[in-house]
Parts: C-alpha cells; structure tokens; sequence
C-alpha cells in the first residue's frame, strides 16, 4: 500500500466535500504501533492480528479516522439517496473493547454456531463500529490475512457480506470512494453481490466520483 497515495486521496475527498459545503470533521493520524503495543493486544485478545493490518499499526498509524457529511441539500442521483457520509477509522487500543462488544453480541443474542444467521458472528475479530449496532470485522475462519465482512444486528441483507480481501485491500478499494459509509446502505450500491467487495470503478463508482467531480483515482 502506498501511504501517500492513501493520504492524497483523502485530502482530494475531503476538499472537494468542502467545497460543497459539506463537513470534513476530522482527519487524524497517530504515529505507528510498535511491536510491543501490538504483542499486548495480541495478548488480551489471545489472537493473532491479521497480516496486512498489523503491517498498516506498524507501518502507517496506530489510530485513524477520517470523518465527513454532506450538506443537507445536495441532491445526489436517486441511487445514491442514502448516502451523506463517510468514515473510515481503526484504533489500536480500542481492539479489546470492541471485541467484548462483539462477544456480548453474541452471548446475548446471536449465541448458536449452527444458526446459520448467529454463525456470521462467530470467528471474527471486529475492528470498526459502525454506530448503530453493526460492526466490520475480520473472518478469521479465512487464514492469516482474512477477509472483512459486515456484522448486522438487525437482520439486514448486508450480514456476512464481504467488503474486501484483506485490510489493505479494503484502504485501496474503499479510499477510492472517500470511504462512504460505514452504514450498509452507503457502501452496498458499490458491490454486485455478497462477495464482490466494495467496487470502485463499477459502473456505481464512476457515476458516484463523477456526480462529485472527482476524476478516476490512481
């Protein structure tokens, strides 16, 4: 993953979000984990992190966030109605919060392996909360560098779907689109099915940048 590159694309999102009077609330950036803060958190967790995001905690930053809102009178495309913000973010130290988050998810509600709905929830390791109850997550039944996939709590058609084939997979594919979301219904227009992750140069994707007047991002 090139960082600059990374970071070019958010400044460009960002600007341009501004110049429609929309809100950038916050672009941060922390220094990088070092191997120990990431062997501690390992340790609470009693897992290993996945590959490319522990290469992202050593290599870029420890704790990310970039957060914006469209004005409330944009009229974007009727395709695009539902959406009116981004938000990307991960936080080293929070791991283990939202990891019992999600455990308590399960213990209380999604609680059986065999319900096909409740397994969703089981072997993974969340990351990001989406705000409302839904998490992003890492598939852990998927190998050292899993997959990430959406937790729904309330039944929604986006449970269990795939955002990406790896964290830096999923910076490369998502910063393309200013990182829409995390909500499901912001990101879903940009993927053709369960496992085609998000697409930034669908169809969707093209429409959406151009709509914006972003062009095409390396």
């Amino acid at each position: 993953m090139n960082y600059d590159v990374l970071m070019s694309r958010i400044y460009t999102f960002g600007d341009r979000i501004k110049s429609l009077n929309g809100e950038v609330y916050e672009i941060i950036k922390k220094q990088p984990a070092s191997d120990k803060q990431i062997k501690d958190i390992e340790e609470q967790l009693h897992v290993c992190l996945p590959g490319s995001f522990k290469k992202v905690l050593l290599e870029f930053s420890a704790r990310f966030r970039f957060r914006w809102f469209l004005p409330d009178e944009i009229a974007l495309p009727e395709k695009f109605r539902g959406i009116f913000s981004g938000d990307m973010h991960w936080d080293l130290s929070k791991l283990v919060e939202l990891e019992q988050d999600r455990l308590e998810w399960i213990r209380v509600v999604f609680p059986d392996p065999h319900d096909p709905y409740d397994a969703v929830w089981h072997d993974k390791l969340s990351f990001y909360d989406v705000g409302n109850g839904d998490f992003l997550a890492f598939d852990l039944s998927q190998g050292e560098d899993p997959p990430i996939v959406y937790l729904s709590h309330d039944g929604c058609t986006s449970h269990g779907c795939i955002l990406a084939n790896n964290f830096i997979d999923l910076l490369d594919r998502w910063s393309q689109l200013g990182f829409v979301g995390g909500e499901d219904w912001q990101w879903m227009p940009f993927t053709s099915d369960a496992k085609s992750g998000i697409l930034p140069n669908s169809t969707q994707g093209i429409e959406f940048r151009k709509f914006l007047n972003l062009k095409q991002q390396n």
